[in-house]
Parts: structure tokens; sequence; C-alpha cells
């Protein structure tokens, strides 16, 4: 008897595919062995009855056909099923159904009972087979959750000197006003002493009014204008001279002199008064004030006043400026020393 052509089952596009496929050639070999006389009874009692896998798992299904369409993508392909032997006619039945056993089977290879897996995932040796060309090439590197960040040094904070600053020279003016106050006062004594000495030659100032008499100038404009001008003369000069030597107020004095002489002449004018007078009786007045005793009185006091009271001030010029070249030469020795830091 010849061998039935039995027809071979296509490649399947998908998992349902493959199983009708493999469904297909059992009926096929069903119906062969259904032919043959007196082999029907053997075949079903040599054949053993296994159940065809209904469950499928759809990754695996999807790898598989994968694989089928690009063999070597994934994995090593799987082992080539080798044809067996034509088998007599008694015994085809059972080869035909081995074969379909084989076929299903090498496309549903039995799962490998291991240890489980902590979360559950399958594992199959295609998807390790998969990720491990990806996983042995890529290098494994270590990255830090943060940043490492380099501690910059310390760096020296710069320390700021002030710099010291050049020595103010002290002046002399102030006591040249202070000491010419005392002058003023001197001055106006002296003043008065010759205006009652000139009365007294007069006849004027006797014993019995000399009190009246003495207290009588101080409130006339006779008596404070030649003193307020000699204050203002000392203390002008004072200012120019400044820490000059005595011989300035020696030979400078004869200009206070002056001042003072014409201020006892404009005192005698304001005595007048001088808005009161004609201008012909104004320069009689002047002339007639001009060679007056009390006038060259006020010229020779204020002349000697200044050269006596002149040698104080100049005598404190001079100790001013020993301090400003005391001063001046303890600054230039900072500057050579430079900046120090104290401890």
């Amino acid at each position: 008897m010849s061998d039935p052509n039995v027809p071979q089952p296509e490649k399947p596009a998908d998992v349902d595919d493959v199983v009708g496929s493999a469904n297909e050639g059992l009926d096929a070999a069903a119906a062969a062995g259904a032919d043959v006389p007196g082999n029907n009874d053997g075949v079903n009692d040599g054949i053993d009855q296994k159940p065809v896998a209904t469950s499928v798992d759809p990754d695996l299904a999807a790898f598989e056909e994968a694989e089928r369409d690009h063999p070597g993508t994934f994995a090593s392909p799987p082992p080539a099923v080798t044809p067996a032997p034509v088998a007599p006619s008694r015994d085809y039945a059972d080869e035909v159904r081995a074969q379909a056993d084989a076929e299903t089977t090498s496309f549903y290879p039995e799962p490998v009972v291991g240890e489980p897996v902590p979360f559950g995932h399958e594992q199959s040796g295609m998807a390790g087979a998969a990720y491990a060309q990806y996983g042995d090439e890529v290098e494994t590197r270590v990255v830090p959750s943060e940043p490492l960040v380099a501690a910059a040094a310390a760096q020296p904070q710069p320390i700021f000197v002030q710099a010291p600053e050049p020595p103010r020279d002290r002046g002399n003016r102030g006591t040249a006003g202070a000491i010419g106050l005392l002058a003023t006062l001197v001055f106006a004594v002296l003043y008065l002493g010759a205006a009652l000495g000139l009365g007294a030659i007069a006849g004027d100032v006797t014993g019995e009014n000399i009190g009246q008499t003495a207290i009588a100038p101080l409130m006339t404009w006779g008596f404070w204008t030649p003193v307020v001008v000699f204050f203002l003369g000392f203390w002008l000069l004072g200012a120019v001279i400044n820490r000059g030597r005595w011989g300035l107020w020696v030979v400078f004095g004869l200009i206070v002199g002056v001042i003072a002489y014409g201020g006892h002449i404009l005192g005698q004018l304001f005595e007048a008064p001088f808005w009161k007078l004609s201008a012909s009786q104004g320069l009689d007045l002047v002339g007639e004030q001009m060679l007056a005793p009390l006038a060259i009185a006020a010229f020779v006091f204020a002349r000697e006043l200044t050269i006596w009271f002149g040698a104080w001030v100049a005598r404190s010029g001079a100790r001013k400026t020993e301090l400003n070249a005391e001063a001046q030469r303890e600054y230039e020795r900072t500057l050579e020393a430079g900046p120090t830091l104290s401890r």
C-alpha cells in the first residue's frame, strides 16, 4: 500500500495558525490510518493521547513570530527537525502523530521550573538573549546621585589698612586773637589813665570828681572807638604774621600804632557828631586832634603794646612750629615703616 499524500502545514503567521495546522495534521494522519485495515485499533491503542496545549503566552508567541521572520536576531535559531524516515504502513500513524508533536513542541518549548521571580515576571531564554547582546556591549557606569563639588581652598581675606593722613599744620591766629584781647584791655586802661592825667593837668579832674570823671568817658564814642580799632589792628597783624618771629611784630607794630592814632581821631568825629558838622568844621576838628596829646598817647600805647604782647604771640608760634615739624617727622617715619597689624 502506497503512502498517502499528507499535506504539509505552511509556516503559520501567528499562534492560532500554528495550533490549527497541528490539529489538521493530526486529523489527516487519523484519516489515513483509518483506510488501512487492521491497523485502526492498533493505532488507537499504540498512540498515547496527549492533550494539546491551549493556553499560549502572548509575549513568547511574539518573540517566536519575530524569530521566524528574522532568524538569528534575538537568539540562535531552534534546532532543525530531522525528517523521520519512511516507516512501514502499520506504523505510519504513529510517525505522523510523533512528527506533529515534535513540531508543536518546537514552537512551544516546555517551561523550565526554577526559582520564583521576586516581582512576578516570567523569564525566558529568548527574552534574556534579546537583552543580553546589548547588556554585554554597554559598559556599566556608576553615576553619583549628587555632583561632587570640590571644596574651594580657603583664600586669605584682604586686610585693608588705612593710610595715615598727613598732619595738619597748627596755626597761631587763634592765640594771637586771645592775646590781642588782653592787649586791648591794657590799652583801654592806659588810654583812660592818659585822659584822666591830661584832665588833671588842665585842672578839670580833682580829687572830688575823679570817680565821676573816670566813669564818664566809658559812655562816649571817643573812648571806645580807639580801643576797638586797636584790637582789630592787633588781630589782623597776628593773622598775617601767624607763627612768625618776634622781629616782625617789632617792625610792623608801627602799623598798629597808626591804626590806634586814626581811631582816636575817628572817635572824636563820632563824638562831635560828624553828621551834624559841615565839611569845613570836620576838617578843623581833624586838624585840632592830629597833634592832640591823647592822640599821640594812643599811638605810643598801641605801638608798645604790639611789641611786647607780640613777643608772647611769637613765642607761642615758635612752639607750634616745633610741634608741626615733629608731627611731620612722625608721619614720614610711619610711611617708611609701612602698614603693620596690631596684635
